[in-house]
This record gives C-alpha cells, structure tokens and sequence, in this order.
C-alpha cells in the first residue's frame, strides 16, 4: 500500500508539473503570437502610409492577466476600429449633410476646436474669417478665404496689418487662400489586411507553444 502511494503520489508530481509547464508554454506562446499580431499591423498601418498615431490604436493582452492558463486567450484590438475597418475594407464615403466633402489644405491645419477634425465652421470661428465658394464645373469646388495671410507654419491667418508711421494700416502679404476643396465623394482604397495578418498568426501559434514547451 505504501509503495502504491508513493507511486500515486510521484504521478500527481508530474502530472501537475506537466500542467505547469503547458500553462507557462500556452501562455507564452500567445504572448508572443499577440505582440507578433500587434506589431505587424502597426507596421502595416505605418506602411501604408497613415501614421503613428492611428498604428498606436492596436492594443493587445492575455487572459488571464497577470496568470497562466491552459486556456489562456490572446486579444488584438484597435482603439479606432470604424478608421481601421475603413481601411480595411475600402469604402466611398459621401457628405451626409451637403452636395460636397470639405477636405482641408495645409493652409487649413488637421484639428479645430477641442482637438476634433477641422471643418468650414470650426475654422472659421478659429480665425474670425468667412470663407467663400468657388464652384467650377471642371475640377473640385474650392473654400477660400480672402484678405489672409500664410504663418510660418504655414497656416491661413487672418491678415490684421500694421500701423505705419502715419497711422494707417498696412496690409502686408495680402492673398486669396485655399482652405478647403471641395469634391462629392471619396473613394477610400484597400490598404490594410488584418484578417489575413490575424490567419496567419494563427497559424504560427502551436510552433510557437511548441517551442516554448521545449524552451522549459
């Protein structure tokens, strides 16, 4: 009776650390497959061309965090997924409110009131100037604001003048901007694969919990 004890208890020894070390492979393996997954979207993000700030969406994480499991679950999101999708997908987006989309020029700057995206409205209350339209049949509409001026960081400003030694005010630098152009639809390419980046990945996990299990 001892001696079958003692075997019982020496096959609950490596019974429990086999678990053990398939936990700490299975965890491990999605770790690495989650953070391999992460990485390579930001770098398709950055690849296409649509900048750091929108490849710093993707997010990943295992549960249980902080554990190990042998059912540990890996998860990869993306912090904006309607701009992400878009990409994704491709899509023709058209003004919901107007005849037009308002895409704004350099002159115009990326954010207006609050951080959001700027617009026609928000940029004029930003600068206190009114914009007027240029409709043409050939080519895009244009938003252009008159009696401005282009800053150093090359922005349309209002053109406030000087006083001159007379005391009149003059205008230097004195322009027509264009702020916004003004088109009916755009069409957004493909230019992202992230169900394809995630297949693959998937592919790669029981070589990469193998080689963890072997690692230990």
């Amino acid at each position: 009776m001892r001696l079958a004890a003692a075997i019982e208890g020496r096959l609950a020894e490596m019974l429990a650390a086999d678990l053990a070390a398939a936990e700490r492979a299975v965890t491990a393996g999605l770790r690495e497959a989650s953070g391999g997954l992460k990485t390579e979207l930001r770098g398709q993000i950055t690849g296409a061309g649509l900048g750091q700030r929108l490849a710093r969406t993707w997010r990943s994480e295992i549960y249980p965090k902080g554990g190990r499991s042998i059912r540990a679950a890996g998860l990869v999101w993306s912090k904006a997924p309607d701009i992400v999708g878009l990409y994704e997908e491709g899509a023709v987006i058209r003004s919901r409110h107007g005849l037009f989309l308002a895409i704004p020029t350099q002159a115009a700057g990326r954010y207006g009131d609050g951080g959001q995206k700027i617009t026609p409205g928000g940029w004029e209350r930003r600068t206190g100037l009114i914009l007027r339209l240029i409709y043409r049949r050939r080519g895009p509409s244009l938003l252009v604001a008159d009696n401005a001026r282009i800053s150093k960081r090359g922005l349309a400003t209002a053109n406030r003048g000087r006083r001159g030694d007379a005391g009149f005010t003059r205008l230097a630098g004195r322009t027509t901007v264009p702020v916004f152009i003004l088109v009916p639809q755009v069409r957004v390419k493909k230019r992202l694969d992230v169900a394809g980046a995630a297949r693959a990945w998937q592919g790669r996990l029981p070589s990469l919990i193998l080689r963890h299990w072997k690692e230990l």
